[in-house]
């Protein structure tokens, strides 16, 4: 694989969808690539499924999708097996009257899904959040740089914005990680002491903002006003940006109007915005500096500093994290073992004691691992692209018309589980992309694009990539550093898996 480069322009975005567990006696044993169907004799076909009655239609599909038999997995997974088709027509949330329009073209395989990244295609303004986008009441007036389509002019700038911001704190990342998530183990090691259990996600969130904070700004955010408060203001204010997709465990009856049938008031989060825009206006005085010199208004780069880092990077660790700890924990003490071997051994071997990109470089295990949490999990499932122009698109087995002005979405975790291209694809494979496995890292598409491609101002892939597989990389290192093993419990969550540490072996050697 690839090296990474703590240079290389790195910011990531939220949910997920569950697969199976290895069980710990599991061979764990690189699959062969399997070859994609090439051919272009296949059939052209009318695009199945229909959007219904109008009004009544999305407000069905809404329903099923949310609290349907078998969730969200199945609402997709009954209309393949109803269509013959990975590629059909539905309706996607919210629908009236939040959404004005709720159609969408599906893709759900790994033949059809890239489509959606190619831009010459399909234009990606307003999608971020697919059928609707968020009031800018949310983001101080300004249409922020997910919201842009690369053909805008204040795409390019306001992502090279984001590639300084990144390269700036390139040297601070590896030393302030270690030191931030040591703190985070100490206090769960002493929850568990006390309790015999240690829940993981709340403190995992304070400390992820406390080191995003110290490697971009070189600031705590515990020794200002903001205090251990970042996490609570963050996920409120996401809440009020997300809830029109977001499903928070309550009675139909009372999450429908609540949450899917009207927007949630902006000026309720208003004051917990305002603490997050003072502080960062009072620590990214560089990135700041460097937004002036490229002609961006200053209060327009501190709305997109504040969004890439609380909703893009802090919201995908507060997802990618406890899922990367929920697939480890669950895959067992020989995984455990492995893992702890190759990290140690790396670290003495190549980081001279310390954890280095070199050191890192050598532990293709530890890779591996963290490109199947983000093959299996996305911590961004859905993607949308609106067709620009008539073309076709292809899935295994049939070809067909999309015309200009229609939407197409996309369910990432089917299309990353597709069978024709994953061996066992519903199973957590720790060595999957292992030697010959790097082959299908092509499929691997967590940041909005290939994980064998570069983000650049030309695309819509995420800034962060790298920034985000580099701190999941350090994530799983400092936790064999420290663990021989250790055990959880997993739980459900609004957004990705609640993890409670149920115990843990402490290094050995």
């Amino acid at each position: 694989m690839d090296s990474l480069s703590l240079n290389s322009p790195a910011a990531l975005t939220t949910a997920a969808r569950r697969g199976t567990a290895p069980s710990e006696k599991q061979s764990i044993t690189s699959p062969t690539l399997s070859e994609v169907n090439t051919s272009t004799d296949r059939p052209l076909r009318d695009i199945p499924g229909s959007y219904g009655i109008p009004f009544f239609g999305p407000i069905k599909d809404r329903l099923e999708f949310f609290y349907g038999t078998g969730g969200r997995d199945e609402f997709f997974r009954s209309r393949i097996k109803k269509f013959n088709s990975t590629v059909f027509r539905a309706n996607m949330p919210p629908g009236p009257f939040i959404s004005s329009n709720s159609k969408v073209i599906v893709l759900l395989d790994a033949k059809s899904f890239p489509i959606l990244f190619d831009v010459s295609k399909v234009e990606k303004k307003d999608l971020f959040t697919g059928t609707y986008m968020p009031s800018t009441k949310l983001t101080g007036g300004y249409r922020i740089l997910s919201y842009l389509d690369p053909s805008e002019p204040r795409h390019a700038q306001l992502k090279n914005l984001l590639f300084f911001m990144l390269k700036s704190s390139s040297s601070r990342v590896i030393s302030q990680f270690e030191t931030t998530y040591n703190e985070l183990f100490v206090s769960l090691e002493t929850d568990l002491a006390k309790n015999g259990k240690a829940p993981f996600n709340n403190a995992g969130e304070v400390a992820a903002f406390r080191f995003l904070c110290r490697a971009y700004f070189n600031s705590n955010p515990e020794e200002t006003n903001i205090g251990k408060d970042g996490p609570k203001l963050i996920t409120k204010w996401v809440l009020f940006n997300l809830s029109p997709i977001l499903t928070a465990g309550l009675p139909w009856f009372l999450e429908e109007p609540l949450l899917h049938t009207f927007r949630l008031p902006s000026f309720l989060v208003k004051s917990s915005y305002k603490k997050l825009y003072d502080y960062f206006e009072s620590v990214a005085t560089t990135v700041i500096e460097e937004a002036i010199k490229s002609e961006i208004p200053k209060e327009e780069a501190l709305h997109n500093i504040l969004f890439a880092v609380c909703f893009n990077t802090f919201g995908g660790v507060k997802i990618l994290f406890p899922d990367t700890l929920k697939w480890i924990g669950l895959a067992g003490e020989n995984l455990h073992t492995q893992l702890a071997e190759e990290i140690r051994g790396a670290i003495k071997t190549y980081g001279e004691g310390k954890v280095t990109m070199a050191a890192m470089d050598q532990m293709p295990l530890m890779k591996s691992v963290v490109y199947e949490c983000l093959r299996i999990d996305p911590p961004v499932p859905l993607q949308y692209g609106k067709a620009k122009r008539d073309f076709t698109i292809e899935s295994h087995d049939a070809v067909f018309n999309v015309k200009e002005g229609e939407m197409l979405f996309g369910f990432q975790p089917f299309a990353t589980k597709d069978p024709i291209i994953f061996e066992r694809p519903e199973e957590f494979v720790a060595d999957r992309f292992v030697g010959d496995g790097e082959n299908l890292l092509k499929y691997v598409w967590w940041s909005n694009g290939p994980e064998t491609e570069s983000t650049t101002v030309g695309n819509k892939q995420c800034a962060g990539k790298d920034f985000v597989v580099l701190i999941t990389r350090l994530f799983v290192v400092e936790l064999f550093r420290r663990y021989d093993s250790f055990t959880i419990d997993v739980g459900a969550s609004a957004l990705g898996s609640s993890i409670t540490l149920t115990s843990v072996k402490r290094a050995s050697t």
